[in-house]
């Protein structure tokens, strides 16, 4: 225990320290500012100088050079409007998921990682729930956030914990517009599953110094998987039902001076019941999450506080006595930016910040005693930008009560080897170390954790190159092709042979390569656009634990496809547009010694959207049809999901009052 004290005064030492000297060296330093081209990277244009901005991205957006960043563009977005997370990311990335069907649990390997290797960020605060290390995408609805990312490889150097394979990036974005404007959505789908969204966005001055942005939203889902036939090609489909609810709150508070004030609230309520007509075997688990934060930001400096609370009953049989669990998360984080260089060609930004986190958690697998644990961490973000240059040096310290996470470096960088004013070519690479804290179940579970374990640790190598070419004025290219190799080290893994203790057991290589390419024409009112992805992943591990693993040494670990692809096509007149959606994937391995596994199998959707006025509000008028091809698609526990299905979708905009 005294250990214990030692390692929380000495992180709350050098975060007070840090935060000292920077309030010192802020009295005389420049105003925070960042470089940005006049083009962006998935831009053309010919680059003169470097102009000063104010920036309030997150830090995975800015101080990762170097490495793969997929922004998600508008109108994917809202074509995905009544979807969750789990289907857009399916049909738009390489990202492989495990889902147990419509509705339930899904959860994703990326890059040949585990489900506790991916951090998912709200606001830049990491929302993995503590106990399972871990984040359920079904119950992540695209409509409730504006801004929306994914950052490939490891980012522990900016995130921290968990970002071993890669970040998911949620973001909310004020807009200043004036007016009070709502919007109103409704989804119609087979098997009597509908959807109902309600949204309003507001912006007024406030006096003659401040601006009040603000968002309410407000979603319902209702799964009832109602479906005509119970087994597809001799697999059984599962029944199951599935009511989610949400609310989301956003408020901005801007004075003309550049100060900003932010709230962001999520309220989320997810009721899963599988087999609910058979009393005996039905299963439900009911999680809820309450997650608010608090952001100033004034100069150069940024603080945010945050609570998060997260809770989890499961039961079988009987409903009236759940398993419980409950964690609260208390969240602080402070940050100061300082722009050491700015000139019209060379920019230096340096972050320095700290964070300190209280979690409690009281669950019946824990023997129901209250468990209390305190994490901080301290940092520093270095950022370098030329007209042809962008570099990246990061560097962060973690600690964590019981535990001695490693320090995690990382250096990135991109050079642009051809500047034309139709033609760029960058290079890009990156090197960064990366580690995950395992789980609170993997150190508390009765007589199955192990509060020993060691935190995982590994490295990770990427490089890659991406082109952006106008091949006339109506027809742009893009292209990216990157590759990696990353090592994780002292992977936990719940051993079947010793009766599934968590033990660190594992190293793990995950490598391959992706290639994605765009190609858009634009003339008058006719648009026209197609977008390719492929990945080859290769994920094995390398070393064995007993004599019993021996056969599993060199295999592709479970539910990862060695080949994933995607395709994305839309041909547009004017308001309306026909687009498909397409998702392939090789293999899958349902076992460690790769003898069992499911086939390759090929996803297709169509949709058709038009919009119309009906009145002043447009309206948006959405019919899809879902695996169009009637594909066998199957679930983690080897049931059969749902055939070819369809879906109508309203979407009202009303003008601003």
């Amino acid at each position: 225990m005294c250990s214990e004290v030692i390692v929380v005064k000495q992180a709350l030492h050098w975060w007070v320290l840090i935060l000292v000297t920077g309030l010192l060296i802020g009295h005389t330093g420049f105003a925070q500012t960042d470089s940005s081209r006049v083009t962006s990277r998935n831009q053309l244009g010919t680059v003169v100088s470097l102009s000063a901005v104010t920036v309030r991205a997150i830090a995975p957006e800015r101080f990762l050079a170097g490495q793969k960043l997929q922004r998600i563009d508008s109108i994917t977005l809202v074509q995905f409007r009544f979807g969750s997370l789990t289907d857009l990311l399916a049909l738009n990335t390489p990202l492989a998921f495990k889902n147990y069907g419509p509705g339930q649990l899904a959860t994703v390997a990326f890059r040949g990682t585990s489900a506790n290797h991916t951090a998912v960020l709200w606001n830049g605060i990491n929302i993995n729930q503590p106990n399972l290390g871990q984040t359920d995408f079904s119950t992540l609805p695209v409509a409730g956030f504006d801004r929306l990312a994914v950052q490939y490889g490891s980012s522990a150097s900016t995130v921290g914990s968990d970002a071993v394979g890669g970040s998911i990036l949620l973001g909310s974005t004020p807009g200043w517009q004036s007016g009070v404007r709502a919007t109103t959505g409704q989804q119609f789908a087979s098997f009597r599953n509908n959807k109902m969204q309600l949204g309003i966005r507001y912006a007024s001055a406030l006096g003659q110094s401040w601006k009040l942005s603000g968002k309410t939203f407000a979603y319902l889902n209702q799964f009832s998987n109602d479906y005509p036939y119970t087994e597809r090609q001799h697999y059984f489909l599962e029944p199951s039902t599935t009511a989610q609810r949400g609310f989301i709150q956003d408020l901005y508070f801007l004075h003309k001076s550049g100060r900003q004030i932010s709230v962001n609230a999520w309220l989320t309520d997810n009721d899963l019941i599988i087999t609910p007509q058979d009393t005996i075997a039905r299963e439900r688990t009911r999680t809820k999450s309450a997650r608010l934060l608090a952001t100033y930001e004034a100069n150069r400096m940024t603080f945010r506080v945050g609570w998060i609370r997260d809770v989890l009953d499961y039961a079988k049989g009987n409903f009236d006595t759940p398993s419980h669990t409950e964690t609260e998360r208390l969240i602080s984080r402070a940050e100061r930016e300082f722009s050491l260089v700015s000139t019209n060609t060379k920019q230096l930004n340096l972050r320095i910040g700290g964070e300190w986190s209280h979690y409690r958690t009281r669950t019946d697998g824990y023997g129901g005693q209250l468990i209390q644990e305190d994490r901080g961490d301290i940092y520093a973000l270095l950022r370098f930008q030329t007209t042809r240059w962008l570099v990246s040096a990061n560097i962060r310290q973690a600690f964590v009560m019981r535990f001695n996470p490693p320090l995690t470096p990382s250096l990135g960088a991109e050079y642009q080897l051809v500047q034309h004013s139709r033609f760029k070519l960058t290079a890009k690479g990156s090197i960064s170390r990366n580690y995950r804290v395992p789980t609170l179940n993997e150190r508390y579970w009765i007589e199955l954790g192990n509060p020993n374990l060691l935190p995982e640790s590994g490295l990770n190598f990427e490089a890659g190159l991406a082109a952006n070419a106008s091949l006339s004025d109506r027809v742009n290219l893009t292209a990216e092709l990157t590759g990696y190799h990353n090592r994780v080290d002292n992977w936990t893994y719940w051993n079947p042979t010793t009766n599934y203790h968590v033990e660190n057991l594992q190293l793990v290589v995950a490598r391959g390569f992706e290639f994605n390419t765009s190609l858009t024409y634009a003339q008058n009112i006719w648009r026209m656009g197609l977008r390719l992805g492929y990945a080859l992943t290769r994920s094995s591990q390398e070393r064995a634990y007993n004599a019993y693993s021996q056969d599993v040494i060199g295999k592709q670990l479970v539910y990862v496809p060695i080949h994933t692809g995607t395709l994305n096509t839309y041909l547009q007149y004017g308001q309306t547009r026909l687009s498909v959606q397409m998702q392939a994937n090789s293999r899958r391995y349902i076992t460690f010694d790769n003898s069992q596994f499911f086939k390759g199998v090929m996803l297709t959707n169509v949709l058709l959207e038009h919009t119309a006025k009906l009145g002043p509000a447009p309206i948006r008028i959405q019919g899809q049809v879902n695996n169009v091809f009637d594909a066998l698609i199957l679930g983690v526990s080897r049931n059969a999901f749902p055939g070819r299905n369809w879906a109508i979708n309203l979407i009202i905009n009303f003008p601003s009052l």
